[in-house]
């Protein structure tokens, strides 16, 4: 219980918001410090205001077979406790919103319980928990107190003698409810005494109301009723792939940053819903209207409101604003029409109860989350099979060893959100999971500690009965003690810093419009802002291994975290947003990717053989300058994989090609290398011509962990 202190200073994340400005007094809770409000790594939010008391992190409810509260969460490697508690003794449900009340939803044994939270505002302190307890099997405990205090007075309202008070032995002051099978409401107040005479009585000015917590969860009125509007910007078709600007709504009536990590399209196709790392979901509409050519496709009254000069409604997106105050969303997925948002604390649905778009009620769809205060323990993406199970990867603590079993984790969640399985270890910060249609997984990892650079790792999820496959992160939790290579499976690629410094969410192209490209895998960005393909093939021994090379796109002004193929035009959907570490610095932005039938020359088959390199395009070279050895560059390089930060080039070469053939049909070059061995590192630049004489530049960066026949 915290009552805010008014300081004299704005919270430094409100510096971020170009429309924010300083205040010369505010009422702080907390100190706002933390890597998603002021950018600082190893902190988190303290409290700033006066605690009037607190109890220490624990059960507020005994169990209710047992009437114990000694701990049975999940026992952290450094001692403490983390994660919920069993199910069957208490199962935190979700939290309602009606209007400014807040009404938390959660079961203790087969208890349902409903609790909101209060403060009566008056000449002295006064915290209130109002509850309505349904049909109890069982007698019920709560800790109010971890110690009790005469300079408050505790007092309950509206249960009459149906209680009684408990002291444990730790001293905590405890409130005893009895079984019953008709439901329960009563307000619990904590209050400080008057300074007057009467110190046992509360002041007459605190009317104490038993609200009917029921009638608030139905769904409540409209919190955010502004339906704001952005621009179309739509891009010049001039080269093979458009970018079309979908402008978030930067300049908001309630200063909230936009600095996107997840969406998903409705099955119209018209609407989106998209989350933002600072704990917003917004709902976008007016998609389909832009079309799938270079202009928004006109209604008969846009071509009428044109030719009036007036302005065309078919270039602006629409955004309302449907939830807010989630833990760092960074993934979310629409599944049966409901909005899965995947968070650090939970896998949450949003539930819109009354049919105004806003949620009514965040439901905890899973909370097997083990969560740390550590700031590196990002959730990221949201991915689901045809079995309905979800799938996302959890990040571990940067520069520390785990302490929880879910830090460096690749995670399932089944269709009914009963159950996590994790089913790989070893990562520091998977940025973002891709389903293969084998059911195995793509997921990314970034350069740090074990890792001398980024990967891609091509993932085999554990089977019933095996254990999680380990991808080389020393500081993960597992019981890997071998810090050999041999003891790690081997990445598709590693990425050298130079090409890209921090790589996001991997997903194939499934759109036929994007011509021979379709069934390709693509890799967005974070660093740099690019869209990447990765050719890559299946070696006789089982790895996976391959390459990246760079789409021919412009940079994005920040990182590209997500992306998916709408079907509704076919097109690639992306979002992206600067928070870390990385080249491009917008805050966040939304953008279309539509690939306009041109040529774009981009290598979707990689082949390590022994005697050289295949390399295949999507569209016919030019025979002479395919057969030109001194338009190729190949180089080699190594790496060590150490506890340090990273690792330096080692054993440097370059490759001669000795001979460059075009295949038949012009899409494949073969370029004969006779020093080719496998290695950690391999780039190969080309600067080539197309059927038409088009130029044909790139650079690709794979890794070859075996040489085919």
């Amino acid at each position: 219980a915290v009552r805010p202190r008014v300081s004299s200073n704005p919270k430094p994340g409100a510096l971020r918001h170009p429309a924010r400005q300083e205040t010369q007094s505010q009422p702080n809770f907390i100190n706002w410090q933390g890597i998603n409000f002021d950018g600082r790594h190893n902190a988190h939010p303290r409290v700033s205001g006066d605690v009037a008391f607190a109890n220490q992190s624990g059960p507020g409810w005994a169990n209710p077979k047992t009437g114990s509260f000694d701990e049975e969460r999940v026992l952290g490697r450094d001692g403490r406790r983390y994660g919920p508690l069993p199910r069957d003794w208490g199962r935190y449900r979700g939290l309602y919103q009606h209007g400014e009340s807040v009404i938390l939803s959660y079961t203790v044994g087969d208890t349902e319980v409903l609790e909101m939270p209060g403060f009566v505002h008056s000449a002295t302190a006064c915290f209130t928990r109002t509850f309505h307890l349904g049909p109890r099997s069982r007698p019920m405990l709560l800790k109010v107190r971890d110690r009790a205090d005469e300079s408050w007075l505790v007092r309950v309202d509206g249960l009459g003698g149906e209680i009684g008070w408990k002291q444990g032995d730790d001293g905590s002051q405890r409130l005893s409810i009895p079984a019953g099978a008709e439901p329960l409401k009563f307000v619990l107040s904590l209050s400080q005494r008057s300074v007057g005479p009467e110190l046992d009585d509360l002041d007459p000015s605190r009317d104490i109301v038993v609200v009917d917590l029921v009638a608030l969860t139905k769904g409540g009125p409209r919190r955010w009723p502004e339906v704001l509007t952005s621009d179309v910007v739509v891009g010049p078709d001039s080269g093979p792939f458009a970018v079309d600007l979908l402008s978030p709504p930067v300049n908001n009536p309630w200063l909230a940053q936009t600095r996107l990590t997840g969406f998903d399209f409705f099955d119209d196709g018209d609407r989106a819903a998209v989350c933002a790392w600072d704990g917003d979901v917004w709902l976008v509409s007016g998609l389909r209207r832009m079309g799938t050519s270079a202009r928004p496709a006109l209604s008969k009254d846009d071509v009428k409101a044109k030719a009036d000069g007036q302005e065309c409604p078919s270039y602006k997106l629409t955004w309302q604003r449907i939830a807010t105050g989630l833990f760092q969303p960074l993934g979310l997925k629409i599944v049966s029409g409901q909005i899965f948002v995947t968070c650090r604390d939970q896998l949450a649905v949003l539930r819109d109860l009354n049919g105004d778009h806003e949620a009514d009620f965040i439901e905890c769809f899973n909370n097997d989350h083990q969560v740390t205060e550590h700031f590196h323990e990002f959730a990221m993406g949201l991915q689901t099979d045809a079995d309905g199970n979800f799938y996302y990867a959890k990040s571990g603590r940067h520069a520390l060893t785990a302490v929880v079993p879910h830090h460096g984790t690749l995670l399932r969640v089944s269709q009914d959100g009963s159950r996590t399985d994790i089913l790989a270890t070893g990562f520091r910060a998977a940025n973002g999971v891709c389903l293969n249609p084998d059911g195995s997984f793509v997921v990314t990892d970034q350069e740090g500690f074990w890792n001398p650079k980024n990967r891609i790792n091509w993932v085999q999820p554990a089977r019933p009965g095996e254990q999680p496959r380990f991808y080389g992160n020393m500081f993960g939790y597992h019981d890997v003690t071998d810090s050999s290579d041999n003891a790690m499976e081997p990445p598709l690629c590693w990425i050298t810093n130079a090409f890209d410094r921090s790589p996001a969410e991997l997903l194939w192209v499934t759109s036929d419009k994007w011509g021979p490209l379709q069934g390709s895998l693509l890799n967005l960005s974070y660093g740099y802002g690019k869209v990447f393909v990765v050719p890559h093939e299946r070696t006789a021994n089982g790895l996976i291994q391959g390459g990246m090379c760079e789409l021919p796109l412009p940079t994005f002004p920040t990182g590209i975290m997500r992306g998916r193929f709408s079907q509704a035009d076919g097109q690639l959907y992306v979002c992206g947003m600067f928070a870390w570490a990385g080249n491009v610095t917008q805050p966040g932005g939304f953008y279309r990717i539509r690939a306009t039938g041109q040529p774009a020359h981009a290598p979707v088959g990689l082949l390590a053989k022994k005697r050289g390199m295949s390399m295949t395009f999507t569209e016919p070279l030019d025979p002479i300058s395919a057969s030109d050895v001194s338009k190729y560059v190949v180089q080699t390089w190594s790496l060590k994989r150490t506890a340090n930060y990273g690792s330096k080039h080692f054993d440097e070469q370059a490759l001669t090609v000795a001979k460059a053939t075009l295949s038949a049909d012009r899409k494949t070059v073969f370029l004969e290398l006779p020093d080719i061995r496998p290695t950690w590192c391999m780039s190969i630049e080309y600067k080539l011509t197309g059927s038409s004489g088009e130029p044909v530049n790139g650079l690709i960066h794979n890794t070859i962990h075996a040489l085919s026949e």
